[in-house]
Protein backbone atom coordinates (compact mmCIF):
# COMPACT_ATOMS: atom_id res chain seq x y z
CA UNK A 1 0.00 0.00 0.00
CA UNK A 2 1.29 3.89 -0.40
CA UNK A 3 1.74 4.11 3.29
CA UNK A 4 2.70 2.41 6.60
CA UNK A 5 2.47 3.44 9.76
CA UNK A 6 4.94 2.63 12.66
CA UNK A 7 3.63 2.49 16.30
CA UNK A 8 6.48 3.81 18.20
CA UNK A 9 5.54 3.97 21.87
CA UNK A 10 2.07 4.27 24.30
CA UNK A 11 2.70 6.74 26.99
CA UNK A 12 2.51 4.60 30.43
CA UNK A 13 -0.24 5.99 32.05
CA UNK A 14 -2.96 7.51 29.09
CA UNK A 15 -3.43 6.25 25.70
CA UNK A 16 -1.63 8.32 23.80
CA UNK A 17 0.30 7.16 21.09
CA UNK A 18 3.67 8.17 19.24
CA UNK A 19 4.22 7.15 16.14
CA UNK A 20 5.71 7.58 12.39
CA UNK A 21 3.46 7.59 9.23
CA UNK A 22 5.58 6.91 6.13
CA UNK A 23 3.92 7.94 2.66
CA UNK A 24 4.78 8.90 -0.70
CA UNK A 25 6.12 12.20 -0.17
CA UNK A 26 7.69 12.07 2.86
CA UNK A 27 7.33 11.06 6.57
CA UNK A 28 4.59 12.27 9.21
CA UNK A 29 5.69 12.01 12.84
CA UNK A 30 2.61 11.47 14.84
CA UNK A 31 0.30 12.80 16.99
CA UNK A 32 0.21 15.75 13.97
CA UNK A 33 -2.03 18.66 13.44
CA UNK A 34 -2.87 19.06 9.58
CA UNK A 35 -3.54 23.14 8.89
CA UNK A 36 -6.91 22.74 6.22
CA UNK A 37 -5.90 24.04 2.37
CA UNK A 38 -9.57 23.96 1.53
CA UNK A 39 -9.43 25.42 -2.15
CA UNK A 40 -5.51 24.27 -2.51
CA UNK A 41 -3.94 26.90 -0.69
CA UNK A 42 -4.11 27.70 3.47
CA UNK A 43 -5.72 30.97 3.82
CA UNK A 44 -3.23 34.27 3.93
CA UNK A 45 -0.09 32.39 4.09
CA UNK A 46 2.31 30.43 1.21
CA UNK A 47 3.89 26.75 1.04
CA UNK A 48 7.35 28.92 2.04
CA UNK A 49 5.57 30.02 5.23
CA UNK A 50 4.09 26.38 5.85
CA UNK A 51 7.68 24.59 5.77
CA UNK A 52 9.01 27.48 8.46
CA UNK A 53 6.64 26.01 10.60
CA UNK A 54 7.07 22.38 10.35
CA UNK A 55 3.79 21.69 8.90
CA UNK A 56 4.36 17.92 8.14
CA UNK A 57 1.01 17.66 5.79
CA UNK A 58 -1.81 19.91 4.59
CA UNK A 59 -5.41 19.52 3.52
CA UNK A 60 -6.83 19.92 0.53
CA UNK A 61 -10.76 19.41 0.04
CA UNK A 62 -12.44 17.73 -2.88
CA UNK A 63 -15.77 19.58 -3.33
CA UNK A 64 -14.27 22.99 -3.61
CA UNK A 65 -11.59 21.45 -5.99
CA UNK A 66 -13.92 19.76 -8.20
CA UNK A 67 -15.90 22.99 -8.43
CA UNK A 68 -12.75 25.06 -9.14
CA UNK A 69 -10.35 24.43 -10.92
CA UNK A 70 -11.76 21.21 -11.54
CA UNK A 71 -9.88 17.80 -11.01
CA UNK A 72 -9.66 17.18 -14.91
CA UNK A 73 -7.19 20.18 -14.74
CA UNK A 74 -5.42 19.51 -11.55
CA UNK A 75 -4.25 16.54 -12.64
CA UNK A 76 -3.58 17.93 -16.45
CA UNK A 77 -0.94 20.13 -14.71
CA UNK A 78 0.62 17.35 -13.00
CA UNK A 79 -1.18 16.66 -10.01
CA UNK A 80 -2.24 18.73 -6.45
CA UNK A 81 1.13 18.34 -5.34
CA UNK A 82 2.74 20.10 -8.14
CA UNK A 83 -0.08 22.49 -8.90
CA UNK A 84 -0.07 24.14 -5.48
CA UNK A 85 4.05 23.47 -5.12
CA UNK A 86 3.79 21.82 -1.81
CA UNK A 87 6.21 18.45 -2.01
CA UNK A 88 5.33 17.11 1.24
CA UNK A 89 2.50 14.89 2.29
CA UNK A 90 -1.52 15.34 1.84
CA UNK A 91 -4.83 14.70 2.63
CA UNK A 92 -8.26 15.54 0.21
CA UNK A 93 -11.43 14.95 2.55
CA UNK A 94 -14.19 13.24 0.75
CA UNK A 95 -16.49 16.13 -0.38
CA UNK A 96 -19.23 14.99 1.78
CA UNK A 97 -19.07 16.81 4.52
CA UNK A 98 -19.05 20.30 1.84
CA UNK A 99 -21.73 18.75 0.00
CA UNK A 100 -24.11 18.72 3.19
CA UNK A 101 -23.12 21.80 4.76
CA UNK A 102 -22.66 24.35 1.74
CA UNK A 103 -24.20 22.71 -1.30
CA UNK A 104 -27.57 23.76 -2.29
CA UNK A 105 -31.02 21.71 -3.13
CA UNK A 106 -29.31 18.53 -1.74
CA UNK A 107 -30.49 15.15 -2.54
CA UNK A 108 -28.98 12.13 -0.60
CA UNK A 109 -30.09 9.11 -2.15
CA UNK A 110 -28.10 5.45 -2.25
CA UNK A 111 -26.77 6.42 -5.60
CA UNK A 112 -25.06 9.40 -3.75
CA UNK A 113 -26.19 13.39 -3.22
CA UNK A 114 -26.85 15.53 -5.86
CA UNK A 115 -26.87 18.85 -5.40
CA UNK A 116 -25.96 22.77 -6.84
CA UNK A 117 -22.77 24.65 -6.47
CA UNK A 118 -22.67 27.09 -4.20
CA UNK A 119 -20.99 29.06 -6.55
CA UNK A 120 -22.79 28.85 -9.18
CA UNK A 121 -25.96 26.55 -8.66
CA UNK A 122 -25.03 24.29 -11.58
CA UNK A 123 -25.90 21.00 -10.87
CA UNK A 124 -23.70 17.65 -9.80
CA UNK A 125 -23.47 14.25 -8.33
CA UNK A 126 -21.04 13.04 -5.78
CA UNK A 127 -21.50 9.29 -5.54
CA UNK A 128 -18.85 7.00 -3.74
CA UNK A 129 -16.97 6.66 -7.19
CA UNK A 130 -16.72 10.07 -8.24
CA UNK A 131 -15.24 10.81 -5.16
CA UNK A 132 -12.72 8.50 -5.26
CA UNK A 133 -11.89 8.82 -8.68
CA UNK A 134 -11.48 13.19 -7.94
CA UNK A 135 -9.60 12.50 -5.22
CA UNK A 136 -7.17 9.75 -6.75
CA UNK A 137 -7.17 12.48 -10.14
CA UNK A 138 -5.78 15.22 -7.40
CA UNK A 139 -3.34 13.09 -6.17
CA UNK A 140 -3.31 13.05 -2.29
CA UNK A 141 -1.48 10.50 -0.12
CA UNK A 142 -4.30 9.88 1.75
CA UNK A 143 -7.93 9.60 0.46
CA UNK A 144 -11.05 9.40 2.58
CA UNK A 145 -13.61 7.11 1.61
CA UNK A 146 -17.41 8.82 0.95
CA UNK A 147 -19.52 9.02 3.99
CA UNK A 148 -22.26 10.45 5.21
CA UNK A 149 -22.03 13.10 8.42
CA UNK A 150 -25.13 13.75 10.18
CA UNK A 151 -25.51 16.21 13.42
CA UNK A 152 -24.98 14.34 16.45
CA UNK A 153 -28.19 15.39 17.39
CA UNK A 154 -29.88 13.04 14.60
CA UNK A 155 -32.40 11.21 15.67
CA UNK A 156 -31.63 7.72 16.51
CA UNK A 157 -33.37 6.39 13.51
CA UNK A 158 -31.86 8.73 10.97
CA UNK A 159 -28.68 7.68 12.53
CA UNK A 160 -28.94 3.88 12.16
CA UNK A 161 -30.14 4.39 8.72
CA UNK A 162 -26.98 6.63 7.29
CA UNK A 163 -25.08 4.42 9.23
CA UNK A 164 -25.99 1.44 6.93
CA UNK A 165 -25.43 4.24 3.87
CA UNK A 166 -22.03 5.06 4.71
CA UNK A 167 -21.08 0.99 5.42
CA UNK A 168 -22.40 0.38 1.49
CA UNK A 169 -20.36 3.34 0.26
CA UNK A 170 -17.18 2.41 1.97
CA UNK A 171 -17.90 -0.72 -0.16
CA UNK A 172 -17.94 1.15 -3.35
CA UNK A 173 -15.38 3.27 -2.87
CA UNK A 174 -13.10 0.75 -1.96
CA UNK A 175 -14.00 -0.93 -5.44
CA UNK A 176 -12.89 2.64 -6.93
CA UNK A 177 -9.75 2.83 -5.04
CA UNK A 178 -6.46 1.83 -6.54
CA UNK A 179 -4.63 -0.12 -3.65
CA UNK A 180 -1.60 0.01 -5.74
CA UNK A 181 -1.37 3.54 -6.50
CA UNK A 182 -0.64 6.43 -4.92
CA UNK A 183 -2.99 7.35 -2.53
CA UNK A 184 -4.31 5.63 0.63
CA UNK A 185 -7.82 5.09 1.68
CA UNK A 186 -9.24 5.47 5.17
CA UNK A 187 -12.25 4.63 5.87
CA UNK A 188 -14.62 6.94 8.27
CA UNK A 189 -16.90 5.44 11.47
CA UNK A 190 -19.19 7.48 12.50
CA UNK A 191 -22.10 7.00 15.13
CA UNK A 192 -22.59 10.20 16.82
CA UNK A 193 -22.29 9.93 21.00
CA UNK A 194 -24.21 6.42 20.99
CA UNK A 195 -22.07 4.22 22.03
CA UNK A 196 -23.56 0.90 20.81
CA UNK A 197 -23.87 2.58 17.15
CA UNK A 198 -19.89 3.40 17.37
CA UNK A 199 -18.57 -0.09 18.00
CA UNK A 200 -21.54 -1.59 15.29
CA UNK A 201 -20.05 1.10 13.09
CA UNK A 202 -16.38 0.39 13.98
CA UNK A 203 -16.77 -3.38 13.49
CA UNK A 204 -18.38 -3.16 9.60
CA UNK A 205 -15.79 -0.31 8.44
CA UNK A 206 -12.66 -1.78 10.15
CA UNK A 207 -13.84 -5.18 8.36
CA UNK A 208 -11.98 -3.73 5.55
CA UNK A 209 -8.51 -4.02 5.13
CA UNK A 210 -7.22 -0.15 4.94
CA UNK A 211 -4.38 1.36 5.31
CA UNK A 212 -5.88 4.03 8.26
CA UNK A 213 -9.37 4.95 9.98
CA UNK A 214 -10.96 8.01 11.20
CA UNK A 215 -13.83 8.87 13.49
CA UNK A 216 -16.01 10.99 11.90
CA UNK A 217 -19.04 12.97 13.51
CA UNK A 218 -17.80 15.22 16.55
CA UNK A 219 -17.69 18.68 16.89
CA UNK A 220 -21.15 19.13 15.04
CA UNK A 221 -23.33 20.52 18.12
CA UNK A 222 -22.43 18.26 21.40
CA UNK A 223 -20.85 19.35 24.36
CA UNK A 224 -17.10 19.07 24.73
CA UNK A 225 -17.31 16.75 27.66
CA UNK A 226 -19.53 14.47 25.29
CA UNK A 227 -16.95 14.56 22.52
CA UNK A 228 -14.30 13.70 25.25
CA UNK A 229 -15.98 10.76 26.10
CA UNK A 230 -17.06 9.46 23.26
CA UNK A 231 -13.68 9.85 21.50
CA UNK A 232 -12.40 8.32 24.29
CA UNK A 233 -14.74 5.10 24.06
CA UNK A 234 -14.34 5.34 19.87
CA UNK A 235 -10.61 5.35 19.47
CA UNK A 236 -9.72 1.96 20.69
CA UNK A 237 -12.44 0.40 18.96
CA UNK A 238 -10.02 1.25 15.87
CA UNK A 239 -7.37 -1.11 14.97
CA UNK A 240 -3.99 -0.29 17.11
CA UNK A 241 -1.50 -0.77 14.29
CA UNK A 242 -2.92 1.99 12.29
CA UNK A 243 -3.34 5.68 11.87
CA UNK A 244 -6.28 7.12 13.50
CA UNK A 245 -7.63 10.25 12.61
CA UNK A 246 -10.68 12.48 14.09
CA UNK A 247 -11.75 14.88 11.43
CA UNK A 248 -12.75 18.02 11.78
CA UNK A 249 -11.28 18.91 15.80
CA UNK A 250 -10.46 21.30 17.19
CA UNK A 251 -9.19 23.28 19.82
CA UNK A 252 -6.24 23.57 21.67
CA UNK A 253 -8.01 21.32 24.63
CA UNK A 254 -9.59 19.18 22.10
CA UNK A 255 -6.62 17.59 20.74
CA UNK A 256 -4.82 17.45 24.09
CA UNK A 257 -7.55 15.85 25.62
CA UNK A 258 -8.35 13.51 22.23
CA UNK A 259 -4.05 12.74 21.95
CA UNK A 260 -4.72 11.24 25.21
CA UNK A 261 -7.38 9.04 24.21
CA UNK A 262 -5.31 7.47 21.88
CA UNK A 263 -5.79 9.67 18.58
CA UNK A 264 -2.80 10.21 16.11
CA UNK A 265 -4.35 13.40 13.51
CA UNK A 266 -5.99 15.85 13.04
CA UNK A 267 -7.50 18.90 11.24
CA UNK A 268 -9.61 21.78 11.65
CA UNK A 269 -10.23 25.64 10.02
CA UNK A 270 -9.87 27.13 13.72
CA UNK A 271 -6.69 28.70 14.03
CA UNK A 272 -6.67 29.97 10.14
CA UNK A 273 -10.34 31.11 10.66
CA UNK A 274 -9.74 32.62 14.33
CA UNK A 275 -6.50 34.28 13.00
CA UNK A 276 -8.36 36.40 9.95
CA UNK A 277 -10.91 37.66 12.80
CA UNK A 278 -7.58 38.59 15.40
CA UNK A 279 -8.67 35.69 17.82
CA UNK A 280 -4.96 34.03 18.69
CA UNK A 281 -4.12 31.23 21.32
CA UNK A 282 -1.23 31.68 23.75
CA UNK A 283 0.27 30.38 26.31
CA UNK A 284 -1.26 32.78 28.40
CA UNK A 285 -4.52 31.92 27.33
CA UNK A 286 -6.44 33.21 24.03
CA UNK A 287 -5.56 37.21 23.01
CA UNK A 288 -8.39 39.43 20.98
CA UNK A 289 -5.62 41.67 19.11
CA UNK A 290 -8.68 44.23 18.47
CA UNK A 291 -8.94 44.81 21.89
CA UNK A 292 -7.93 48.48 23.32
CA UNK A 293 -5.94 47.48 25.88
CA UNK A 294 -3.51 46.54 23.84
CA UNK A 295 -2.95 49.77 21.91
CA UNK A 296 0.36 50.61 23.79
CA UNK A 297 1.31 47.41 24.54
CA UNK A 298 5.00 46.71 23.39
CA UNK A 299 5.36 43.17 24.19
CA UNK A 300 5.07 39.83 22.31
CA UNK A 301 2.10 38.57 21.32
CA UNK A 302 3.68 35.70 23.10
CA UNK A 303 6.24 35.73 25.36
CA UNK A 304 6.95 31.70 25.01
CA UNK A 305 6.45 31.87 21.09
CA UNK A 306 9.15 31.67 19.04
CA UNK A 307 7.47 32.01 15.75
CA UNK A 308 8.10 35.26 13.61
CA UNK A 309 5.31 36.78 14.40
CA UNK A 310 6.39 36.99 17.89
CA UNK A 311 9.51 37.38 17.63
CA UNK A 312 9.21 40.11 15.61
CA UNK A 313 6.36 43.06 16.39
CA UNK A 314 4.89 44.27 19.32
CA UNK A 315 1.00 43.60 20.33
CA UNK A 316 0.23 47.23 19.72
CA UNK A 317 1.63 47.00 16.09
CA UNK A 318 -0.79 43.56 15.39
CA UNK A 319 -3.56 45.36 16.78
CA UNK A 320 -2.55 48.57 14.77
CA UNK A 321 -2.64 46.30 11.33
CA UNK A 322 -5.64 44.29 12.44
CA UNK A 323 -7.49 47.65 13.01
CA UNK A 324 -6.49 49.41 9.88
CA UNK A 325 -7.34 46.08 8.06
CA UNK A 326 -3.72 45.37 6.73
CA UNK A 327 -3.55 42.12 4.67
CA UNK A 328 -0.82 41.23 6.32
CA UNK A 329 -2.13 41.35 9.64
CA UNK A 330 -4.16 37.91 8.13
CA UNK A 331 -0.66 36.70 7.36
CA UNK A 332 0.88 37.48 10.71
CA UNK A 333 -1.86 36.12 12.69
CA UNK A 334 -2.12 33.00 10.84
CA UNK A 335 1.64 32.30 11.02
CA UNK A 336 1.34 32.50 14.78
CA UNK A 337 -1.82 29.96 15.14
CA UNK A 338 -0.54 27.20 13.23
CA UNK A 339 2.82 27.66 14.89
CA UNK A 340 0.91 27.23 18.62
CA UNK A 341 -0.92 24.31 17.16
CA UNK A 342 1.63 22.36 15.42
CA UNK A 343 4.47 23.48 18.52
CA UNK A 344 1.87 22.07 20.65
CA UNK A 345 1.47 18.53 18.57
CA UNK A 346 5.59 18.51 18.93
CA UNK A 347 5.46 19.16 22.67
CA UNK A 348 2.71 16.17 23.26
CA UNK A 349 5.19 14.32 21.28
CA UNK A 350 7.92 14.45 23.19
CA UNK A 351 5.64 14.17 26.26
CA UNK A 352 4.65 10.95 25.17
CA UNK A 353 8.31 9.71 24.48
CA UNK A 354 8.78 10.72 28.30
CA UNK A 355 5.55 9.03 29.62
CA UNK A 356 4.72 12.02 30.72
CA UNK A 357 2.06 12.73 28.93
CA UNK A 358 -0.79 13.12 31.80
CA UNK A 359 1.22 15.87 32.93
CA UNK A 360 1.48 17.77 29.49
CA UNK A 361 -2.60 17.19 29.42
CA UNK A 362 -2.58 19.53 33.03
CA UNK A 363 -0.54 22.20 31.76
CA UNK A 364 -2.76 22.52 28.71
CA UNK A 365 -5.99 22.50 30.81
CA UNK A 366 -4.87 25.20 32.90
CA UNK A 367 -3.98 27.39 30.40
CA UNK A 368 -7.51 26.41 28.91
CA UNK A 369 -8.86 27.62 32.67
CA UNK A 370 -7.29 31.08 32.26
CA UNK A 371 -9.33 31.53 28.77
CA UNK A 372 -13.13 32.76 29.15
CA UNK A 373 -13.90 30.82 26.27
CA UNK A 374 -12.53 27.15 26.05
CA UNK A 375 -14.41 26.06 22.70
CA UNK A 376 -14.89 28.10 19.25
CA UNK A 377 -17.48 26.63 16.49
Amino acid sequence: MAISFELLHVDKHTGARRGRLHTPHGVIETPIFMPVGTQGSVKAIAPDDLRTLGAQIILGNTYHLMLRPGEKLVGKLGGLHRFIAWERPMLTDSGGFQVYSLAQARKITEEGVAFQSHLDGSRHMLSPERSIEIQQTLGADVIMAFDECPPSGSERSYLEDSLARTTRWLGRCVKAWRPDGPSALFGIVQGGTHEDLRRRHAEEICAHELPGFALGGYAVGETPEAMYASVAFSAPLLPVNKPRYLMGVGTPIDLATCVGAGVDMFDCVLPTRTARHGLLFTSEGRVQIKNAKYVEDTGPLDPKCSCYTCRTFTRAYLRHLFVAQELVAMRLNTLHNLHYFLNLMAEARAAIERDAYADFLKEVQAVTARTPSSRSS
